[in-house]
This record gives structure tokens, sequence and C-alpha cells, in this order.
């Protein structure tokens, strides 16, 4: 090993605290910048190649029989701007039943002679393509399990066929939730009823821009009524994406803190080894290192820890990406996904390169120091600095071991920054993670739509063919239990909840459809914009809706698949991620015509005030056994494994900045008590206690970690006010006030003394050291 390497070798030992704090910071600002790098870059992936291998449909839209004729749209695929088209397709909305099982949820069924090649190419997945009438091939995301020879009954319209499932298949811009021969769709489509589906793929079709550009080129020749449905590849893909899409934001909120955080630490660790190894640069010097030599060695100390750092953030980050991204690949047929090697390399190249940058930087001090003046120069600081500090709080009415540590930050204004720099950045990152659990709180609350007191929960749905032997199990009368609600002593306000499965014109798969009896405003439903319905006719939608359906409020929409179809405006919008957001609500009197048997109903009531819930469950149950329903307490609490990811991960990196946060502040205050050793010892020669030596060190950063804590607070809640917003928008939601506001005045004094806790803790060590030191050790020490 070379001269300059043991010189590496031995300051990377002997800074038992510098180097394990730069190891962290750069392996959690490395590991949080692999895992949004990858999530970025690769969450698309799966989609975004199954779409070019596939010829994915750009556009894909349904038009009304009675409007326009196979002839006409025909011609449509010759409009300019479109590349290759394909059509007219036939299209009915069914609801089928399966092997004599209760009727299932609606379906849009497409007559498709073949999987198709140009556009929209069909990807088997089991068996194969229908080739004659009586067989239907399933997609693998429709709302039946998909089962090979499994029969499916039609009995809409009158006198449906049975079909039987001969193949499952997936089509990457989901344009039907099954396929069967054209020959068969005159069976399934009563007279006057049904559609068509056309697919298109345009020369440009990046934005939504050139998507509707293109959709207005296709049906300009067309009936202005022709059209009643579309969907963009553009709004597939971010539905595709969007569950991994949410952890950018976040991901780069916390590396950006994790590098600041690193260039800080080293910046630090780095100047204060030249500072306080002046001596040792000048005996390097005198042994013949050039000033280039010395400063490589300091760069060297720095980029060892950080290399170490940076090998375990990219593990780290590996093994955080891939589980995310596992399922989204599976979704596509493709190959489990893995970071991309250029990700990677990116990052640690920045990484790295930053580090030496700062190192440098902090280094270059020790290169321009004379020899001479280096040798000359001993440990002790410069006694010139904040004596006016010192007189001012020597006045103050504290004892005076108080009163020399509050002044000790003047003495070194400079480390203090950095120490209350790195107190900041920690105080920051506890707010933010703090303000983002309670959001995902509010996100979780708006989900589960748990106000209610008590709840009857809805009979579990009958999906399929029961068991031999198995018995269907009888349904509670709504309309009974909620008489006998209404009779029970205690009860406050209380509504019914009934949810049915239609389809929107222009979309595939089925949309939930929860149908109110009573007053359900107060159920928890958070609104985003608008209003909550209050008469016939209404409808509340969340935001994914609107965006797949291209609707706004005050606009119209047409459900499906019913006996009828139900026409409902939209009034307000609210926030629900369930069913990714595919949902209407709307009151109860909207179906009586189009469905009339609402058996899959809960009932939410709050109790009035003062009422023993436990005990009017118990009195409640009483009077619904006879009718085959139970009540319980609380809402329909619903959770989910994202949030719990995204919990667990805020905690864990915030867990490490505070780390090191700490782990700065105790190499500041092991740095200043070292060379404070002989002041020390003085002070304990004049009858300094040991308890008074621990309160004089760690008083030196309460008023560095008290000014920190001040403003890292709000810089906390900017960052929360930017980054949750962001992250909806990734989820393809809008969050209203409650969501966002979630900070309140009894938290804020917490967070804030958050500061001093933190530079408490990275004082502790040093104070303990400093209370055992021996007086005539110390006086010894120059």
């Amino acid at each position: 090993m070379s001269v300059l390497g043991k010189v590496v070798r031995s300051g990377v030992g002997r800074r038992r605290v510098q180097t394990p704090a730069i190891g962290l910071a750069t392996m959690m600002a490395v590991a949080a910048s692999v895992l949004g790098g990858s999530l970025l870059v690769v969450s698309g992936a799966p989609f975004a190649d199954a779409f070019a291998k596939r010829h994915g449909a750009h556009l894909s839209m349904q038009f009304d029989a009675g409007e326009v004729g196979a002839g006409q749209l025909s011609k449509s695929g010759h409009a300019e701007g479109v590349s290759s088209a394909a059509g007219p397709f036939r299209t009915a909305t069914v609801t089928p039943r399966s092997d004599g099982a209760s009727p299932g949820w609606p379906m849009t069924v497409v007559g498709r002679g073949d999987p198709g090649r140009d556009v929209d190419e069909v990807t088997l997945l089991e068996g194969r393509w229908p080739t004659h009438s009586g067989e239907i091939v399933l997609s693998a995301d429709s709302s039946l399990i998909p089962t090979m020879g499994m029969e499916l009954a039609f009995s809409q319209p009158s006198g449906g066929p049975t079909l039987t499932v001969v193949g499952v298949a997936r089509s990457v811009t989901q344009t039907a939730d099954a396929w069967v021969v054209p020959s068969q769709m005159q069976a399934l489509t009563a007279p006057g009823t049904g559609g068509y589906q056309m697919l298109y793929r345009f020369t440009d079709a990046s934005t939504t821009a050139q998507i509707t550009a293109g959709g207005r080129a296709v049906t300009r020749s067309l009936p202005h009524r022709a059209v009643v449905g579309e969907q963009s590849w553009l709004t597939v893909q971010k539905s595709a994406a969007r569950d991994t899409a949410l952890y950018v934001p976040f991901l780069i909120a916390f590396a950006a803190l994790g590098l600041v955080m690193s260039v800080l630490i080293v910046g630090n660790v780095v100047a204060s080894a030249v500072g306080t190894g002046t001596r040792r640069i000048g005996i390097l010097k005198a042994v013949g290192f050039t000033p280039a030599q010395v400063v490589r060695a300091y760069v060297g100390q720095a980029l060892i820890p950080a290399a170490v750092g940076t090998a375990l953030g990219v593990l780290a980050g590996h093994l955080l990406a891939v589980p995310v991204l596992a399922e989204t690949g599976e979704v596509y047929g493709t190959s489990s996904l893995a970071v991309d090697p250029w990700v990677d390399l990116v990052v640690i190249a920045g990484g790295l390169g930053l580090v030496s940058a700062t190192a440098w930087a902090s280094a270059r001090r020790a290169g321009r120091l004379r020899t001479v003046d280096a040798l000359a120069v001993g440990r002790t600081a410069s006694a010139g600095h904040g004596r006016w500090a010192a007189r001012l709080a020597g006045r103050l009415l504290l004892p005076q071991s108080v009163a020399l540590g509050l002044a000790r930050p003047f003495a070194r204004p400079a480390r203090a920054l950095a120490m209350g720099t790195a107190i900041l950045f920690g105080t920051i990152a506890v707010t933010f993670t703090v303000g983002m659990g309670a959001s995902l709180g509010q996100v979780m609350k708006a989900k589960a739509h748990d106000a209610a007191d008590v709840v009857v929960p809805a009979p579990l749905p009958d999906f399929g063919p029961q068991g031999p032997g198995a018995g269907k199990q009888p349904e509670a009368d709504p309309a009974a239990v909620a008489a006998t609600i209404g009779a029970a002593a205690g009860t406050g306000r209380y509504y019914s909840a009934a949810t049915v499965r239609a389809t929107v014109s222009g979309l595939t798969g089925t949309v939930d459809v929860v149908a109110f009896t009573g007053d359900a405003s107060w159920g928890g439903y958070a609104m985003v914009s608008g209003r909550w319905i209050d008469k016939p006719g209404e409808a509340v939608v969340p935001t994914p809706f609107l965006a797949a359906t291209g609707t706004r409020i005050g606009d119209i929409v047409t459900l499906n698949g019913l006996a009828e179809p139900v026409a409902v405006r939209i009034v307000g919008e609210i926030l629900d991620p369930r069913n990714d957001g595919m949902q209407v609500f709307t009151d109860a009197s909207n179906l009586a015509a189009a469905h009339p048997d609402l058996a899959e109903t809960s009932h939410h009531i709050a109790v009035m005030s003062g009422t023993d819930v436990t005990g009017y469950v118990n009195a409640l149950n009483r009077d619904l056994e006879p009718l085959g329903a139970t009540a319980r307490t609380g809402g329909l609490h619903a959770g989910g494994d994202m949030v719990v990811t995204l919990n667990t991960l805020s905690v864990i990196l915030t867990l490490m900045l505070v780390a090191i946060a700490a782990l700065g502040v105790l190499n500041s205050v092991l740095l200043d008590t070292r060379e404070r050793v002989r002041e020390i010892g003085v002070h304990k020669a004049l009858g300094m206690t040991s308890r008074q030596t621990i309160a004089m060190v760690i008083t030196s950063v309460v008023a560095t970690g008290l000014v920190a804590g001040a403003l890292g607070v709000p810089l906390g809640v900017v960052l929360h006010s930017w980054v949750i917003p962001a992250m909806g928008d990734s989820a393809g939601l809008r969050f209203p006030v409650s969501v966002i506001t979630v900070y309140h005045a009894a938290e804020v004094l917490p967070l804030a003394l958050g500061g001093l806790l933190i530079a408490a803790l990275g004082a502790l060590l040093p104070a303990g050291w400093a209370a055992r030191a021996r007086t005539a050790t110390a006086l010894r020490t120059e």
C-alpha cells in the first residue's frame, strides 16, 4: 500500500463518528434516488412494451348503431392522420349468469372474427379464439373469474344464448370484456340496440391534444350524436403506472433531503478534519507530501465511507423497487422488472461526484496551508470569537454552566450553522412524515367512509356456483332492516347504500353504482368540488371517473347494463380511490325502474348523543336476528398495502435522516469539546461538577436546536403541501382541503421542539465524555 493510501486508511479508521455519518447519509440519499428514479423510468415499461408489441389502439370509440352505419364508420379509418384502423365491430352490453348462479355484472362483448394484427392485437393467454357461435373468450381483466369450459347464460335479450368459454385473452388497451364471432352478436343484441366499435392508430398520438385532434378528424363526417363514448390509450397508460407513480414525488423529496444532508455532512466532516488536523497537515508536508496529495488524502477519507454507503444504498434501492414493480410486470405478461442499469450508473456517479466535489472544496484549505504555519498551530481554538456573547450571557440570571453553554455557538458560528442546518433538515423530515401520515389517514377515512357509529354490512355477493350441497343463504330484506333500525331506541341519523354494477359507453369493464336511501352526506364522503346530491337525477363521482369519461361537473352520463339506461347529471367530485375511482354515487330512486332489487345493501347509523354504542348494537342485533342481518360497531374500515408501504418507507427514511442529523450534531459537539478540553479542565479545577459539565455541553446546542426546529416546521409544512398533491396527481386523484391541511396548533409546538430533541440526542455522548474527563488529564492537553 502506498504512503498516501496508509494516510487515507488511518484517517478513516480514526474518525469513528464522522465515517459512519458520511456512509449513512450517502446510503440514504442513494437508496431514495435509486428507488425514485427506477419507479419513474420503468413503472410504465410493461404497458409500453405490450402496447408497442401488440399495436395497441391509440383511440377506441363507441358509436350508436341507430345513428351511424358500418359503411360510414369504415370510411372514418381513412381520415387524415389515421395510420391504421380496425372495425367496425358490433358491440353489446349484456349481463351473464354463470353455471346457474345469480346474474353477474354487466360486460361489454365485441364481435370480432380474429385477435387482430395491425390494431389492438388481442393476446390469448389460455385456450383459443372462438370459431363459431356458442363460444366466447373472456378478458383476463373481466369481473368474472375466467374458467375454461364455463357456461355463461344470457337472458337479455329475451331467450338469449348460452355460451361456452373457450379462451382467456387480454387487450392491452382494454377494448372489451369478452369477444365472440361476429355472427353471434345478433343473438346478443335486442332489436334497435347495440353499437359499433372502431379502433384507431394515429401518426401522432403522444399527447392528449393529438388524440383529441385525431378524434375530431375521424368523426368530422359522422352524425353529431353518433359517438357515445371513447377511451384514449394515454388514460390506460396512466392507470397502468398509477400505483408505482404514486411513490415518485414522495421519494424525490426524500432523495433531495438526503443529497443535501450528504453535502452538508461531508463538507462539515472534511472541513472539521482539516481544522483539527492542522499540525498533522504540516507534518505531512514536511515529510514530502505535495499540496495536491494532501487534498487527495482528505477527499479519499470521505470517498471510502461514501462508496460503502453508495453500494448499500443501491442494494437497498433494488430490494425496495423490485417488489413494487413485480406486480405490474405480471399483469402484462412481461418478465419481472429490475432496475435499469443506467439508473444505477447515474445515481452512483452523481452521488460519488457530489461527495468528491464537496470534499475537495472543503479540503482545498489543507493544500494552501504553509508548512511552517501548520506546524506552529496548536489545537486550541481562537479565543477571540464570541466574547460579546459570553459577556452578555454572564449578565443573565442563569447558572454559570448554562451561560457558558449558551454563548458557545457564537465562538464557532460556522460550525453552529452547519450543525443547525443538519437539525433543520431532520426537523423538516419529521414534520413532513407526520403530515403525510395524517394525510394518508384522511385518504383512508374517505376510502372507508367510516363516519358511522354502527353499520349493518351488506351480504356477500354470489360470484359463482356453490359447491355440492351448498344452499343459497337467505338475504335480509333491506326495507325490513331499515324499518328495524328506524324503530330502535338511540338511532340518530341513518342511511342505506346499495351497490350494483353498470357500464358507461366508451369504457370497458364496469363501474360501481352506489345508490343511497336517505341522506348520506354525513357518511364521510370528502367533497373535492361541487356539492353533494340533494335530489333524484343527480350523482357525484370520483376524479378518475371524470378523467376516464372526459366529463366534468354539470355533464350527463348514461349508465347501461341495467334493465334500462339511467341518465344522471354530475353535480360533485369526491375523493374515493376504491375500484380505481370508477364509481357513481346517486339516489336509489334513480334505479327504481332499472334495478328494483337492491339486495347488496349496507346500513349506516349515527347514534344519538349519550347513547352507549355497544349496548345499542346488542339491542339492535336481537331485533335483526330474525331478519338474518347483524350489526357491528364502527364503519366499513378499509386499509391498503400501499398506505402501509408508504408509511413504512417514510418512517424508515425519516429515522435515517434524524440519525444523520444527530450524528452531525455529535460530530460538531465532539470536535468542539475536544478543542475545549483544556478549558473544561480549568472549569473543573475551579469547582465545576460533572452534572454542570453535562449541562454546559448540552446547553451549547439548545439555541441552535430551537432555531432550527422553529424554521424546520414551516418548511416541512411547505414540503408536505407540495408533495401530497403531486402524489395525488400521480394517482389520478385530486385531494380536498381536509387531506392537505392536516397540521394543528397542538402539533406544531412538539414538532418545533423536535429540533431541540435531535440536538440534545447528538450532544449526549460528548457531554458524557467531557464529564468523565479527569481534571489533571484535561489540563495537560495542548
